[in-house]
Order: C-alpha cells, then structure tokens, then sequence
C-alpha cells in the first residue's frame, strides 16, 4: 500500500515515483515473455528472407535493435507488434494482476478495481536507427486526451512501470506536476497539447528503475523524448479505475482484477482474457476515436 505521504504527494503534484513498489523479479517474469517473443519475431524474419542474423548473442535491450538495424518494416511497427492486445502472453497478463501491484492501486482507486483496456507495452527504439524516429517519442499531452467522452467524468489511474533502468538519455518520463489540480484537459488543435497551451512551468524528469511503479492522474502533462543511447527502453503504461465506471475504450475488453465485495468476478483465466481480445480485435482493428475533440482547453470534473 501506499504511505499516508505517498499519497499526499499524488494528490498534490499528480504523480508520485513509487521507488521499488515493485520486485525486480515481478518484472523479470514479463522482460522475458518479451525476451522470448523477440526470438520467435528474429525466427520469422529468417524464415522470410527479411535478415540474415538472428542477434542471438544479443540481450532483451539490444536484440530488437538488431533486428531492426537488418529490416526497417519491424523499426516502423515494432510498437504496434509488441503491444499488449498483440502479444497476449499469459505471464503479462498475469502481471496486470498482481497483488503487490493492486495494493498500490488499491491506495489511489479502492477496493473494487478494474484493469481497462487501454494498456501498452512500449519499445522506445534508439532515435538514429532510422529516419521517422519521432515515431518512437510521445508529444506532450494528458492520458484524459486518449480515452472517448464516456469516461471523461471518470478517474482512471495511469501506471507507468520500467522494464528497464530509464533515464533522461533514454527517453525517461517528463511532466508538469500540479496542473491536475486545475480540472482542464489542455485540448489543442491536432494531438497532445500545443505549444501555446503547454502551462508555463517547471518541467521535471522522472528517472526510474525496475521495480519502481509511477503513478500519473490523467490530467498530468507528460511527454518522453527521443531515446539517444543504443539499447530499448522497454515500459508498461497501464491503466486502473474503480469497477463500473466507463473506461473510454468501449469496443476493447475491461476485467476485474479485484473485487474485495465479490472476488468471484475476478478475472483469473489467461485464456478468457486472450478470446475476448481476439474477438474484439476482429471486430474493430483500430480503436474507435471520440466523436469530438475540442481545439481548446476546457474545464473537466472527475469523480473517483
């Protein structure tokens, strides 16, 4: 659980750096569900004719990078191909349900949570592999700015969790704390917030290590920059909310993963996830955008 600090920090700056919140050997169990992709992934190109090496000497921070050094198509869709809804591997999904993990969560959302479906993998690949890196940087904006008008009311928890040490080098979170506090999605036009509309306040970076656990309110700024060492920054951007409340991503698969009230409806079968995430995917191969998005900021109320 969180400490009475602890959670005194979110509340005030809208995020708080949950240092070691985590085992590494928590983390270990998906780094290498992922290691183990990368080498069916390196298998597949050879079996193709896409490479000629397989980078197996490499380790689980390197290797895609040298796949991609080989075939430009999997740097241009590696964040697609690696992501969670893709990959449905059972150790990650048994990740997404830990307990020391829903303790943290449990601190912020209550009893009864809901791990939604707006859930990633990220692999920030280094920025000179090549041209179009911007791919792999994400812009300033607010995780309220990602979800459909369903869930604007909605408090919905992001969680941000290294699979590697990040660092400012690396591509390591950035933000502007306290803007929450205000109550407005900073909407611009395009995506993400403008230049213009970006509060006029310190920046701070976040480094983190494995194990540590980020906890971001979804009306926090935050950005990453270009990655500009040689290896991946592999990290997990999820997202919790309170059992019953829309998650904003209606077309895509929620489940309990607590219930204190009613463990029963605790989703506990890898396989069940994996179905229904195959079958939403067959019906709507992209996500379904919000019906409007406004070009200015406006103010937002959000009720846990």
């Amino acid at each position: 659980m969180l400490t009475t600090s602890q959670k005194e920090f979110f509340e005030r700056e809208g995020y708080v750096n949950v240092e070691r919140g985590l085992r590494e050997a928590d983390i270990q169990l998906v780094a290498d569900e992922y290691d183990a992709w990368v080498e069916g992934h390196a298998d597949r190109l050879l079996s193709e004719g896409r490479i000629t090496n397989t980078c197996s000497e490499m380790d689980f921070e390197t290797r895609l990078v040298g796949l991609c050094h080989q075939d430009e198509q999997t740097y241009r869709e590696a964040d697609h191909i690696v992501d969670i809804c893709n990959v449905l591997g059972e150790q990650t999904f048994q990740f997404l349900r830990h307990a020391r993990l829903l303790d943290l969560i449990e601190s912020i959302v209550g009893p009864e949570i809901t791990c939604s479906p707006i859930q990633h993998i990220r692999c920030k690949l280094p920025a000179d592999l090549w041209d179009g890196a911007d791919s792999y940087v994400a812009p300033w904006h607010q995780d309220a700015q990602v979800h459909t008008e369903d869930a604007d009311p909605h408090y919905i928890l992001t969680v941000w969790i290294p699979l590697v040490d990040t660092d400012e080098a690396n591509g390591c979170l950035k933000l502007i704390p306290g803007v929450h506090r205000e109550s407005k999605v900073l909407w611009s036009e395009g995506f993400g917030i403008s230049e213009m509309n970006l509060p006029a306040r310190e920046v701070l970076t976040v480094p983190a290590k494995k194990g540590d656990v980020i906890f971001l309110h979804k009306l926090t700024p935050h950005c990453s920059e270009p990655n500009r060492t040689n290896r991946i920054r592999w990290s997990m951007d999820l997202r919790y909310q309170r059992t019953g409340t829309h998650s904003g991503r209606a077309c895509y698969p929620s489940f309990v993963a607590r219930s204190r009230s009613q463990p029963s409806a605790e989703l506990v079968d890898w396989r069940v996830w994996k179905k229904s995430w195959q079958t939403a995917l067959k019906a709507y191969p992209t996500k379904l955008p919000r019906s409007t998005r406004p070009e200015e900021p406006i103010e937002q109320s959000i009720e846990l």
